[in-house]
């Protein structure tokens, strides 16, 4: 635990993150200040919050009064090399992430998930068959609760599934999971690492740094970039396989999920146990299996939180069949990879909705599986005239102006035995708060057709 009563602590960034940070500061006898760059009207409901718990701050610039502190907490939405944060590391002001600060005051133990796709369904997972198990545990971080909002109440025999993207661990210092999970590494942020993907891997892979021979890493063993790097020897390791046998982990072969540990390998669940489906959903599930039975669990239960698990919202999530036409938002698909899995979702004609705060994206990786399952492309956001030349070559791609202008067109349009998907391939930040608030706008014009 971390004296910190007294000390003046800024906090850049005054939504979920900023706000939650600001609150645990101030609760423990902190003196916080929030600033956001963002212009006030974007940041009302947010700022309501801080005004009710008495804290200040500042919208729509970031003053001089920032540096006026002991250290900066920072909201994984601010660039690395944003102008406040370099003018902070130039003036030597310590500067750590919200995950990082809210880890100094948790007493549970922490299962840290990271990787490129997959963490929110695995995060959410992991709470669940936890849950199930009578484990108590928590699920926060980039899935809808801010660590900072829960930190104080995990008990010392609760745990933590934290969703933990690479921004939150660019400035991590202690930072200690019981157990690093990285599911995969695959190009994406690359806007915000100099479009190097050896400095997004290393983002990733500090996630062990702290971890010593009690704690555990498990990453995926079919894929190379989510363990090559990692330095930590001391750490013990787990891993998880779609594609081979693993010593000291869970794979799956035949339709069945296994253990193995210490020499002994174990059937613990079939594949036909799990609700959600597909591939990436298996290894999401041997992810959460590989912590469970680590943990000591029984395997009964363990398949039956399987069975009862219903996926995330916004994760290809079905929201309405209407005239023979399904909706579907994925408004969780914020790179290519995760639209790979989405287009890979459906056996019907799909009339995509593409677009957004573009990461450096390139398409030739679902070019094939565009010409081969979608009828027509819907661009929206500052991309949408990059998807347009990309694609309009391969399949009709129409600019549109809104999201509720893609649901109606997609109404007229579609026919019966055809899928609308939102699945954006892109951040939500040039139109939306953030994914969550672009998958709710999309519902909500889905509801609303008559």
């Amino acid at each position: 635990m971390m004296e910190i009563k007294g000390k003046k602590i800024s906090v850049i960034g005054a939504v979920r993150s900023g706000v939650g940070a600001a609150k645990l500061a101030k609760n423990l006898g902190a003196i916080p200040f929030v600033s956001d760059s963002s212009p006030r009207e974007k940041l009302v409901p947010w700022i309501s919050k801080l005004e009710a718990e008495g804290i200040s701050y500042e919208c729509g610039c970031h003053s001089e009064y920032v540096f006026d502190c002991d250290f900066i907490v920072t909201s994984p939405g601010v660039p690395t090399d944003s102008e406040i944060l370099t003018e902070a590391s130039k003036r030597k002001i310590k500067i750590i992430s919200e995950v990082e600060f809210a880890s100094w005051f948790c007493k549970g133990k922490i299962i840290s998930i990271t990787g490129t796709n997959g963490k929110t369904t695995t995060t959410s997972l992991m709470a669940h068959s936890l849950n199930e198990c009578g484990i108590k545990t928590y699920a926060a971080g980039n899935i809808g609760c801010a660590f900072s909002e829960i930190t104080r109440t995990v008990k010392e025999d609760q745990f933590v599934a934290l969703e933990t993207s690479s921004f939150q661990l660019d400035f991590i210092d202690k930072f200690k999971p019981f157990i690093s999970t990285i599911l995969n590494i695959t190009p994406d942020h690359l806007d915000r690492y100099d479009n190097s993907f050896e400095k997004y891997i290393a983002s990733k892979i500090k996630v062990t740094d702290n971890q010593n021979e009690n704690d555990f890493f498990l990453f995926n063993a079919d894929d190379e970039n989510s363990f090559s790097t990692m330095k930590n020897a001391r750490v013990q390791k787990l891993s998880f396989s779609l594609k081979k046998e693993v010593p000291a982990g869970a794979y799956s072969r035949n339709g069945k999920m296994f253990f193995s540990w210490f020499g002994k390998t174990e059937e613990v669940a079939s594949v036909n146990d799990l609700f959600i489906k597909g591939d990436h959903n298996v290894a999401n599930a041997l992810a959460v299996l590989a912590v469970a039975k680590t943990l000591n669990l029984p395997n009964r239960k363990i398949r039956e939180s399987f069975k009862s698990f219903k996926g995330v919202e916004h994760r290809i999530e079905f929201v309405r069949e209407l005239n023979g036409v399904e909706y579907v938002n994925d408004s969780k698909a914020t790179n290519v990879d995760s639209v790979i899995v989405a287009l890979k979702s459906f056996n019907k004609p799909i009339y995509l909705i593409l677009g957004g705060k573009d990461k450096g994206n390139n398409y030739d990786a679902i070019r094939d599986l565009v010409e081969k399952h979608v009828k027509k492309i819907y661009a929206i956001g500052v991309s949408a005239q990059k998807v347009k030349n990309y694609f309009q070559e391969i399949v009709d791609t129409e600019i549109k102006d809104t999201l509720e202008g893609c649901v109606n067109a997609a109404h007229k349009e579609a026919e019966p035995g055809t899928v609308l998907l939102l699945s954006p391939a892109c951040a939500s930040f040039d139109m939306f708060t953030d994914f969550e608030h672009r998958g709710r706008v999309f519902k909500q014009a889905v509801n609303n057709l008559k």
